[in-house]
C-alpha cells in the first residue's frame, strides 16, 4: 500500500487548535491506515490505496473542511517524493551552515514560468530561492523575523496556496518514516 505524507496548511495557526489525536482519528475515519502525526504543525503521515495525490488532497480537504469548519489546504507526497525532497541540494553547502534558517514550501503543481520570475524577484540580502518541481526552497540568512517573506507573501505572488516548513523537519520526517539512514539537508 502506498505511504504518503500530508501536510496540512492552517492547522494549529491563526486560532483555530486541533489536538494530533483528533487529526489522527479524522484521517482514520477516511480509510487510511498506519496514521501517526508529527509535531502539531499538520504533518500526518499514513498508508492509502489510492495512487492519485490529487484526489486524496481532494478528499483530505473535504473532510477536514467538514469536521472542523474551515479550510484546510492538503499538499501530498510520496515517501520517496519526500526523501528526495530531503537529500536534494539546492544551495552550496558553506550557505547552508551561514545560513539562520533553512525552509520548503510545497504546492499543489509546479509554478510556471511567470510565477517562477515573480517568485525570484522577492530574493534580497536576507532571503534567497530555488525552486524545484512543486518544492521552492528558501533560504534566510538572518532571523526569520528580519525577513519581509513568508507564507502570505508567497500565496500572495503566486496566487495559490503553499505551506512551509522547516527542512530540518522535512528531514525528520523522511527518516522516520521511509528511510532510516540518516538524510541531512544541511550536511
Amino acid at each position: 500500500m502506498p505511504k504518503y505524507i500530508a501536510f496540512l496548511r492552517a492547522i494549529n495557526v491563526g486560532g483555530h487548535a486541533v489536538t494530533m489525536d483528533h487529526l489522527r482519528k479524522l484521517f482514520e475515519s477516511m480509510g487510511f491506515s498506519n496514521v501517526e502525526t508529527f509535531i502539531a504543525s499538520g504533518n500526518v503521515l499514513f498508508d492509502a490505496e489510492s495512487k492519485s495525490a490529487a484526489a486524496l488532497e481532494q478528499q483530505i480537504e473535504t473532510k477536514l473542511k467538514d469536521a472542523l469548519g474551515y479550510a484546510v489546504a492538503a499538499f501530498i507526497r510520496t515517501g520517496a517524493e519526500l526523501k528526495e525532497i530531503a537529500n536534494y541540494k539546492p544551495f552550496p553547502q558553506a550557505r547552508l551552515h551561514a545560513a539562520a534558517a533553512f525552509n520548503i514550501a510545497f504546492f499543489k503543481e509546479p509554478p510556471d514560468e511567470k510565477s517562477k520570475q515573480r517568485v525570484m524577484a522577492l530574493r534580497t540580502g536576507i532571503d534567497d530561492f530555488h525552486l524545484r518541481g512543486r518544492e521552492l526552497y528558501w533560504l534566510c540568512r538572518k532571523k526569520q523575523s528580519e525577513s519581509t517573506f513568508s507564507n502570505a507573501v508567497l500565496e500572495k505572488t503566486l496566487g495559490k496556496p503553499s505551506t512551509i516548513r522547516d527542512a530540518a523537519t522535512i528531514q525528520k520526517i523522511a527518516v522516520k518514516r521511509w528511510d532510516r539512514a540518516r538524510i541531512s539537508p544541511r550536511g
